[in-house]
């Protein structure tokens, strides 16, 4: 990831750095950065479906309901591996997935209880507590329908984690330039605290609207993200070329 303070997000600093209580920035995202490096592990939903937790396909993490002590054990587990963020597991948990799978009644509290389990164990140890958007599966810049619909899905859930007092967001997974500056426009819709912003390039190496990831980032920063950069998809050996051009770029 690359921030408008020419600052990467990839790797740790120093030990203690995680609870935020060595570098004198607290829960202020930007003012870390500012200090250093900031490591927000993720990847819950594949880590739960390898638990028995959730079921592979939909991705819906229904263990909220069935077993939030679960939840809160990972969070904690990837706090204890060295995270420094606990991220609020939001992720497929938008209107559209819960349509998918006939759960759409419990939108509100699933997402209200994804919020309460990732902030209490933010403030246990210490870490930044963020909120979540993810790419929706049904944006189609053609249609004004998803358009409305992708524009109802993110401000539900932008306001649900306002609610809630997040320090920042991270919108991810994102493979449409278009779709992730929907996001954006969300969160600074009903919010002010810092955005991130990351995009999920498969082989080939341009957004499904046609940018290069370096362009679709230059696009974001200038819509006002603070954070923006890849997420999934790549690993090391393939993403750090983008990640490089990204950062010339931003």
């Amino acid at each position: 990831m690359a921030s408008r303070a020419k600052v990467k997000s990839t790797a740790k600093t120093a030990p203690g750095s995680r609870a935020g209580k060595g570098n004198g920035a607290g829960r202020d995202l930007l003012a870390r950065l500012r200090r250093g490096a900031v490591i927000c592990a993720e990847g819950y939903v594949f880590e739960l479906e390898r638990r028995g937790y959730l079921q592979a396909g939909a991705f819906v993490p229904e263990v909220l309901f069935d077993h939030p002590e679960v939840v809160e054990q990972l969070h904690m587990d990837f706090v204890h591996a060295g995270s420094d963020v606990t991220q609020a597991l939001t992720y497929y948990v938008h209107r559209e997935k819960l349509r998918v799978i006939g759960r759409e009644k419990d939108l509100v509290p699933m997402n209200r209880a994804a919020l309460k389990i990732a902030k209490s164990v933010a403030r246990k140890t210490g870490t930044l507590f963020a909120g979540d958007l993810c790419n929706t599966n049904i944006y189609d810049p053609a249609d004004k329908r998803s358009i409305k619909e992708v524009e109802r899905i993110f401000d539900e859930q932008v306001g649900w984690a306002v609610e809630a007092g997040v320090d920042y967001f991270v919108a991810e997974t994102l493979g449409w330039a278009g779709e992730a500056l929907m996001a954006l426009e969300a969160i600074r819709r009903h919010s002010k605290v810092p955005a991130v912003v990351t995009f999920a390039m498969h082989r080939e190496e341009l957004t499904r609207d046609g940018l290069t990831p370096a362009q679709a980032c230059q696009r974001l920063e200038a819509a006002g993200a603070d954070v923006v950069g890849l997420n999934c998809h790549r690993g090391p050996a393939t993403m750090m070329p983008l990640i490089r051009q990204i950062r010339a770029a931003v």
